[in-house]
């Protein structure tokens, strides 16, 4: 949008439209320098005056500089029309001694630093100006010299995940539970996709907090370096993200299983995003014992290939040791070991060899699949997925076989799942 602009608050927008309103009043505003924005932050609708602001409150407008005051009124449609055509034509201005006379107050003397003109017109979504897009409010910053016309940007009633609707399942995700294990890079990028779909509660588990050798791969900013990974997701999405509620765990997965047990109950789905194979092993196995489908995503061959696999706690799926195994018996690489080694910055470390967004593009994978899931569980099929086992080439890789050999980027590979093992500790029977 090129051009002034003036912010009306919803709360503005109710006291000017109510029956008790007036047809003028006064208002005062405030700027943001330099930027030729305006937040109308009182209003007088003729019979009292009203204090009003933007959402969230922490909104940087609702403290900006004291802009001064200015005027309301109702107008004519006429007088929007006119705005409309100086608005679509960047026109000159409308000088000011003609622009009084369009008004059914005649205004103050707008001095050197002239002020703010608001005008409502409650006809224009009637016919037949409906049928081109002239605005209810218009707004005018006036001068000496004459009126420029403003756009006005109108708080919504309601923002979020439910102006989606109904193009969106918005209700039947609001509904749904996604454990998410581990938050580091794919895992915090899971996270906020997740919440960007709109489910409706994610729980976090980890126990590592945000350094700053994490910084260069994860969706979480420098302010957050020393919390735990899991608060700092929730103030993030607080913010970002209201419709979903958070619930953060410094636990960890393997040392802390009997809590995940008791977590399961009321989890519909378990994202593993964490690094090392035990943790992968144990999410998988929590999820099958409690029924609950289970998506692992991860990074391979020093980021060149990213994976995702889901394990449905069905008779004809296995789990990741049955997939592995079978990797094993069909003489491919089992990738499996190479994820024991942590990412970070110490001797002890594997160098971080994978950039950032390709960790976030596997995060983004991962949350598609697990809402993917949720969806076809509750009867959308047209969000039914190819397969089981996604593998996506990030550089090409040669030497790499069966669903692991991808020569180009880019290049992805569903696999459908492999049968448990007859002897399998976690697909047998408990």
């Amino acid at each position: 949008m090129i051009g002034p602009l003036v912010l009306l608050p919803h709360d503005g927008v109710r006291h000017l439209t109510s029956e008790r309103a007036g047809s003028w009043g006064t208002i005062r505003f405030r700027t943001l320098p330099g930027d030729r924005l305006a937040l109308i932050s009182f209003v007088h609708n003729g019979t009292a005056g009203y204090q009003v602001g933007l959402q969230p409150k922490r909104h940087p407008m609702n403290t900006a500089a004291i802009g001064g005051g200015g005027l309301w009124c109702r107008v004519p449609v006429d007088l929007h029309l006119a705005w409309y055509e100086i608005a679509k034509r960047y026109a000159a201005m409308i000088p000011f001694n003609d622009f009084k006379t369009m008004l059914p107050r005649t205004p103050k003397d707008p001095g050197n630093s002239g002020y703010v003109v608001l005008t409502y017109a409650p006809d224009a979504e009637t016919a037949p100006y409906n049928e081109v897009p002239i605005p209810q409010f218009a707004a005018w910053f006036v001068t000496r010299q004459g009126a420029e016309a403003a756009a006005v940007a109108v708080e919504p009633d309601v923002t979020g995940i439910v102006q989606l609707h109904p193009y969106w399942p918005v209700a039947d995700l609001s509904k749904v539970t996604v454990m998410v294990v581990g938050v580091g890079s794919i895992g915090g990028a899971a996270t906020t996709a997740l919440a960007g779909y709109g489910v409706g509660r994610l729980r976090l588990v980890d126990p590592d907090r945000l350094m700053w050798h994490n910084l260069v791969r994860h969706v979480l900013p420098d302010r957050y370096v020393g919390q735990y990974k899991v608060d700092g997701l929730r103030e993030h999405l607080a913010e970002r993200r209201p419709d979903t509620a958070v619930e953060p765990f410094r636990l960890d997965v393997v040392d802390h299983a009997d809590v995940m047990r008791d977590l399961l109950h009321d989890t519909d789905i378990v994202l593993c995003c964490a690094d090392g194979v035990s943790a992968r092993r144990s999410a998988g196995h929590l999820a099958r014992r409690a029924g609950r489908p289970a998506i692992l995503a991860c990074a391979l061959a020093d980021g060149g290939i990213g994976e995702i696999i889901r394990l449905r706690p069905w008779p004809d799926h296995g789990c990741l040791l049955c997939r592995r195994q079978t990797l094993t018996d069909t003489e491919v690489l089992d990738p499996e070991p190479a994820l024991e080694a942590e990412y970070g910055t110490g001797t002890l470390h594997r160098p971080m060899t994978a950039v950032g967004s390709d960790l976030f593009l596997i995060g983004d994978l991962a949350a598609k699949v697990a809402v993917a899931s949720a969806l076809e569980a509750a009867g959308h099929f047209e969000h039914r997925l190819p397969g089981e086992h996604l593998t996506i080439g990030l550089q090409a890789q040669r030497g790499w076989t069966g669903p692991f050999d991808l020569g180009f980027t880019g290049q992805v590979r569903w696999t459908p799942a492999n049968p448990p093992r007859l002897d399998c500790p976690t697909c047998g029977q408990p």
